[in-house]
Order: structure tokens, then sequence, then C-alpha cells
């Protein structure tokens, strides 16, 4: 169960957080909204209920589940001042939308998503290597984070992040935090490239 849990985690995690590449946002919807903004609504829901699925599984520990719990809300309040900023964005573009979509609401969701990524690894202590397809997802994953840092102006914290993760992946090759290594370290390397490119313009 828990293998299936943290699956599908990382699958809602790297499909969910793509929403933005839909075309045209899937066009009009009521009051000058989009529909792809009413379909954001749904992530923290679909992303966060197989993470806490994972971490039942797991049989976490408190101290986990408190890490677990305060990323969760910083998700879900970091995810839903994006939303907002965005939609107003969308109609009326100004710098307080702005603010609020690319600034706050992207470093609220992205802490979030870290402290939720760590309460998660810490499931992982002692179990064994993944199932070959647990290596494509956790590479998703860590793309998914880097281009989100790309697109959301996160690019130096989301850095330090895919690095503590690729470390603790290494020191845990031998077992299933093998899979932060396979997914954080090439995330780890896009993030320097778009560093590096962003320091010589």
């Amino acid at each position: 169960m828990y293998s299936r849990a943290l699956a599908i985690t990382a699958l809602s995690y790297g499909v969910l957080h793509h929403l933005g590449l839909l075309p045209d946002g899937l066009g009009e919807g009521p009051d000058g909204s989009r529909w792809a903004d009413w379909l954001d609504l749904l992530v923290p829901w679909l992303v966060l209920a197989p993470a806490a699925w994972t971490m039942v599984a797991a049989e976490a520990s408190r101290q986990t589940w408190l890490a677990f719990g305060m990323g969760a809300l910083a998700y879900a309040n970091g995810h839903g001042i994006h939303l907002a900023g965005n939609s107003l964005n969308n109609t009326a573009p100004g710098e307080t939308a702005h603010l609020w979509d690319e600034v706050v609401g992207h470093a609220v969701w992205y802490a979030g998503v870290a402290l939720v990524l760590g309460a998660l690894a810490a499931t992982m202590r002692g179990r064994p290597r993944p199932h070959p397809i647990g290596y494509p997802l956790a590479l998703g994953v860590g793309l998914t984070w880097a281009s989100n840092a790309v697109g959301g102006g996160t690019v130096v914290p989301a850095l330090a992040v895919a690095l503590a993760a690729s470390w603790w992946g290494w020191r845990r090759r031998e077992e299933l935090g093998v899979v932060l290594l396979v997914g954080f370290a090439p995330g780890a390397l896009v993030l320097v490239v778009e560093l590096i490119t962003r320091l010589n313009q």
C-alpha cells in the first residue's frame, strides 16, 4: 500500500503542477475566469490526499506528521494565494496581482512542497529500493520541482532544496531514498544552468 500511495503522490505532483501548460487555460469560464483556474482548485486535494495516504501507510512518527501538517498548510495557503493572484492577473494585470501570484504565492506554496517532501523522505528510511517504475516517477518529480522554480522565480531556494534532497538520496542510495537522488540531481542541474544563464544576461 505504501509504494502505491507514494507512486500516486509522485504522479499527481508531476502532472498537476503543469496545469499552466493547458492551451489557453481551456478557454474562458464564468466571470472572466479560465476553466483551468477552476480545475486548479482541485490541485491541493489531489496532491496532498495521496501524500497523506503515504504517511498513514508508512505509520509515520508524530514529528514527521508535524512537518507534513505544516507543509500541507503552507502548500494549500500558497496555492490559494497563487490561484487568486493568477486569476486576477489574467483579467486585470497589475503590480499587486503579480506580487501575490508570482512572488508571495509561489514562495509559500513551494516552501510547503519542500516540507511535504521532507516528511515523505523521512518515511523512506530503511525501505528497499523502488520498483523500476519508481525511477521515471522520481525523475518527473525532480524536473517538475525545477520547472516550477524557473517559472515561479524561486530558483535559488529551489536549488538549495534540490541539492539537499540529492545529498539525502546519495546517503540512502541503497534504499528507497535513492529516488531523491534520481529525481533531484537532474533537477539541480537544470536550476544551475538556469542560474548561470540569468547571471550572464
